[in-house]
């Protein structure tokens, strides 16, 4: 079939859906975007963006209360104004959701913009609920399922009567809760755990098992260790087996009391970040024969495709990992095979960052990985206290942990709990992506005092006592 005149429906308007349409009017094809709420999906307005914002503005707060510099700076504690934050962190959100997506849709004649709740009729057609009244049918050559995901709640009992917070919520709050509790363990739950401690909570934190359990070990112990020092409360192996919340005598006075197998939890506000479920219930996807995993996540293959042949789909909506980066790379790619060409996402070196502070960022295979795949590998962990930059900063919490496979001496992870470690890991990404040795690592020319310095440092590691080098040894 021509690319020229192709009909494209997609379903959603976040990263994949962006991406996809792009590329496809690029390529030739017609457009038509149907987006139910507002244009712009998770990241822009109610994930990524918002929440670094918070996040930034907590980490000032932070240092203005303390650093390692106090006995030099004098220390002052911050008077936090949350409704102006607020009103700047909506103004930025606001203007880059105009200029990266509104603004773009706007001005491409390819797209046509559906506001909308769209359902599958078959394979090959959509029934589309518009906003302002009426239905329409929309038929198309190809179409993207690109409807993101929303906060799951966790069964717990009474947790649904109770006014509780997801991220959503939390993100958007004009006040700071003198005492906050959060249900959760991982990347969500910890950026915002930490960005409310450092605005004036009392955080308490539940994790159901070790922080970041899923990742290496010394992750987890090392947030943990970050996060008591700065007095965030953490409970692992915690669980809430019941939820109450007990009205006050003023508006919002109430008070959240959990049950856990180690007391009473009370907070005045209570944040759920228990992870994401696909938005996949309301789109009839049998009528057009698209399976989905028992998580209701759609199910594709690596050129984006669904089991129906005319169908796609991208982004939080599916199996893939739940990072708007993939999102977007697999909606190009998404969008070159609807148009006739062949095109795959390859996940194999994709970084992860955590927004917490320290951060927290990976890249390939933890060692548990690798052996479960029957890979024997090699591995050093480099504490902070060996990298000049950390020791310049007088701030050496954190490591930089490098994993290779033994035999080929080729570098298949990397694990780093550092400042900035999100900038030092795509150093990382390339070094594997190019199938690089340990060696090859070590001997690459770094710059002096920067915290990435610290992955040639970790390479040298394995044929050298870095402690016995002096500064800026090559």
């Amino acid at each position: 079939m021509s690319r020229l005149g192709l009909q494209i429906a997609i379903i959603g308007s976040g990263g994949a859906a962006m991406a996809a349409a792009l590329k496809a009017a690029e390529q030739g094809a017609y457009v038509t975007l149907i987006e139910r709420g507002t244009i712009g999906g998770t990241c822009v307005n109610i994930g990524c963006v918002p929440s670094k914002i918070l996040i930034r503005a907590a980490h000032i707060a932070h240092l203005r209360r303390e650093s390692p510099f106090d006995g030099g700076i004098k220390a002052t504690v911050p008077t936090i104004d949350r409704s102006k934050l607020l009103a700047q962190q909506q103004a930025r959100v606001d203007e880059l959701r105009h200029g990266k997506y509104e603004g773009i849709l706007d001005g491409n004649p390819a797209i046509t913009v559906l506001h909308g709740k769209a359902r599958f009729k078959d394979e090959q057609r959509l029934v589309v609920r518009l906003n302002d009244g009426g239905e329409r049918v929309v038929a198309f050559d190809r179409c993207l399922v690109a409807t993101g995901a929303s906060s799951a709640v966790p069964p717990i009992p009474g947790l649904k009567e109770s006014p509780y917070w997801t991220s959503t919520e939390a993100l958007v709050s004009d006040t700071i809760p003198e005492r906050l509790a959060v249900i959760g363990s991982s990347v969500v739950a910890l950026e915002l755990a930490q960005a409310f401690a450092r605005l004036g909570s009392q955080v308490t934190v539940l994790a159901r098992s070790t922080l970041f359990c899923r990742e290496d070990p010394a992750i987890g112990e090392a947030v943990a260790a970050a996060f008591r020092a700065e007095g965030i409360k953490v409970l692992e192996h915690t669980q809430a087996s019941q939820v109450a919340y007990v009205n006050g005598e003023g508006d919002g006075d109430g008070e959240f009391v959990l049950t856990t197998g180690h007391g009473e939890v009370r907070a005045d506000q209570l944040l759920v970040a228990t992870g994401r479920t696909p938005n996949t219930r309301s789109l009839a996807l049998e009528a057009a024969g698209v399976a989905t995993n028992a998580q209701g996540a759609i199910v594709i293959d690596k050129g984006m495709r669904t089991r129906s042949p005319h169908i796609y789909a991208a982004g939080d909506c599916t199996d893939q990992p739940q990072f708007v980066y993939v999102a977007a790379a697999a909606g190009t790619r998404a969008a070159i095979n609807m148009t006739g060409g062949e095109a795959a996402l390859d996940l194999a070196a994709m970084p992860i960052v955590v927004f917490t502070d320290p951060q927290v960022a990976t890249v390939g295979d933890s060692e548990a990985q690798a052996h479960l795949k029957g890979i024997e590998t090699d591995s050093r962990t480099l504490t902070l206290d060996n990298v000049p930059r950390a020791l310049a900063n007088f701030d050496t919490r954190g490591f930089i942990k490098l994993v290779i496979e033994k035999s080929s001496q080729r570098l298949i992870g990397v694990q780093a709990v550092a400042p900035d470690a999100g900038e030092l890991i795509q150093t990382a990404v390339l070094a594997i992506r190019n199938r690089m040795t340990v060696q090859d690592l070590a001997d690459q020319l770094f710059p002096y005092l920067t915290m990435v310095e610290g992955l040639k440092l970790a390479a040298q590691t394995f044929s050298k006592d870095v402690k016995q080098l002096s500064c800026c040894a090559g």
